[in-house]
């Protein structure tokens, strides 16, 4: 037995090499990344004129099937009825929550058209129903 003891070197770890591999990780992910603008995806959005909040309580419905007919509660009506009857329901109560049910095909524009009548006619709380 001696009475001297070796001393132990403290471990080190080497921060070069493990930066080196994390600025080529780094730099390899950008590389590879793929930039896409939403002009390159070709898609014409609609004209929306109001915004406004979404809350639904229901009393009024209105429903659009897959090939754009409309119907207010229950009943088919045109564009122009559609904007008469939103606007004789806001007489009665403004405050009056209207349901959109809108078929999962239907066009983005026929349903843009019903969100922004409800807007203009001043019925502000509206709700889209979905699955």
């Amino acid at each position: 037995m001696s009475l001297y003891q070796k001393r132990r070197k403290r471990p080190e770890m080497n921060l070069v090499p493990l930066i080196d591999v994390l600025v080529m990780l780094i730099f390899f992910a950008f590389v590879t990344m793929q930039f896409k603008s939403a002009a390159t995806l070709n898609i014409t959005l609609p004209k929306v004129e109001t915004a406004g909040k979404n809350e639904f309580r229901g009393t009024v419905t209105i429903a659009i099937d897959k090939d754009g007919k409309v119907t207010f509660n229950d009943k088919a009506v045109t564009d122009d009825q559609l904007i008469e009857l939103l606007q004789q329901v806001k007489q009665v109560d403004r405050d009056i929550p209207v349901l959109i049910r809108a078929d999962e095909t239907t066009q983005l524009k026929k349903l843009a058209f019903v969100m922004d009548a409800c807007r203009k006619t001043g019925l502000n709380k509206f709700s889209l129903q979905s699955r």
